[in-house]
């Protein structure tokens, strides 16, 4: 049973300093969280949400437009899949 994720700033989050748009923003908060699902990742202070949040960022920087597709593609980037 998975636990709640813990409430707090989305590690992605601190990493989207650069101007992107208000859809941009939600499609990779969507596709990291679905990515921590994948995971099974339920602390947002475990050091593997850095790393996922950075590969959700690169794989959306393609131009990848679901957030399924992005999180799919983040975790075997990572190599956890």
């Amino acid at each position: 049973m998975l636990r709640r994720l813990r409430v707090g700033t989305k590690p992605i989050n601190r990493l989207l300093k650069d101007e992107r748009t208000p859809e941009e923003i939600e499609l990779l908060n969507k596709a990291f969280n679905h990515a921590l699902n994948l995971l099974g990742v339920v602390d947002r202070n475990d050091p593997l949400c850095d790393m996922v949040a950075r590969k959700v960022m690169e794989v959306g920087a393609t131009g990848i437009s679901k957030p399924r597709e992005i999180a799919e593609m983040a975790v075997v980037r990572i190599g956890l899949r």
